[in-house]
C-alpha cells in the first residue's frame, strides 16, 4: 500500500459557498483517477483549518512512516496545477520517499492542533 490521501470536505473545504469558481467533484475525481489503487482516497469531515481551505493531508507509504516520514498538511488546493504536482509527487512516493517539489513548498501548512 502506497501513500493515503486525505481530502478534506465538510463546511469550507469543497464548498461552492466559499470557492464558487472551483470544480470540488473533478478534484476528488482526478485524485481517485490518479493515485488508486496504489494509493488510498479519502474523505474527511473538517479537519479544523478552515482558513487554509481545500486542505489535502498525504500521509506516508507505511514504509516511509516506519522510516520517520510525516504527514504533509496542503492548503489552498484550489486549481488544477497544484492539485497535477501533488499527484505526481505522490505517484512519485510521496513522503519519506521522494523530496517536496519546491513548487508544492508553498501549499504546505501546519497542520490541525500544532
Amino acid at each position: 500500500m502506497g501513500c493515503t490521501v486525505t481530502v478534506c470536505r465538510d463546511c469550507c473545504c469543497g464548498s461552492l459557498r466559499k470557492h464558487p469558481s472551483v470544480d470540488h467533484d473533478a478534484q476528488l475525481t482526478a485524485l481517485r483517477a490518479n493515485l488508486e489503487p496504489h494509493h488510498r482516497v479519502r474523505t474527511s469531515d473538517c479537519l479544523d483549518v478552515c482558513a487554509q481551505s481545500n486542505v489535502i493531508v498525504v500521509q506516508p507509504a507505511p514504509g516511509a512512516r516506519r522510516e520517520g516520514a510525516r504527514p504533509v498538511w496542503f492548503g489552498l488546493v484550489l486549481d488544477d496545477a497544484v492539485l497535477s504536482d501533488l499527484m505526481a509527487w505522490v505517484r512519485a512516493g510521496g513522503p519519506g520517499v521522494e523530496p517536496l517539489p519546491p513548487v508544492l513548498e508553498l501549499s504546505v501548512i501546519a497542520p490541525a492542533n500544532a
